[in-house]
C-alpha cells in the first residue's frame, strides 16, 4: 500500500508528464507554423485526489484547423479527403502546392 506522500509524488509526477507534453506539443506545432492558443493541460482534471490529467487542444480558427491538415498530410504524404476551400478568401500558409510536392521533407 502507498503512503499519502508516494500517492501525492506520483500524482504530481503525472501532471509533470502532462505539462512536459503540453510543451513538447506546442513547441513541434510552433515548428510547423500552427499555433493552438487554448492548449493546456486541463486543470479540472488535476483536481482529483489522484489526477489522470487531460490535455485540453482549445478551440482554434478554421484556418489553423487547415494548416495543422497540411502539416499532417504533408508529414504522411496523404491525400486530403475533399479538397479544401479557403474560407473567406484566406490561403492557407504551408499548404501542400498541387503536382509536383513542394512541401519539406
Amino acid at each position: 500500500m502507498m503512503t499519502a506522500t508516494e500517492r501525492r509524488d506520483e500524482a504530481a509526477g503525472r501532471v509533470r508528464a502532462a505539462e512536459d507534453a503540453v510543451a513538447r506539443l506546442r513547441a513541434g506545432l510552433a515548428e510547423a507554423g500552427v499555433k493552438l492558443p487554448s492548449l493546456r493541460v486541463d486543470p479540472v482534471s488535476c483536481a482529483a485526489r489522484e489526477p489522470l490529467p487531460l490535455v485540453d487542444l482549445g478551440r482554434c480558427t478554421v484556418d489553423t484547423v487547415l494548416r495543422l491538415c497540411a502539416v499532417i498530410e504533408e508529414r504522411h504524404d496523404v491525400t486530403p479527403a475533399t479538397e479544401p476551400t479557403a474560407a473567406r478568401g484566406t490561403t492557407v500558409p504551408g499548404a501542400r502546392k498541387a503536382a509536383g510536392g513542394g512541401g519539406r521533407s
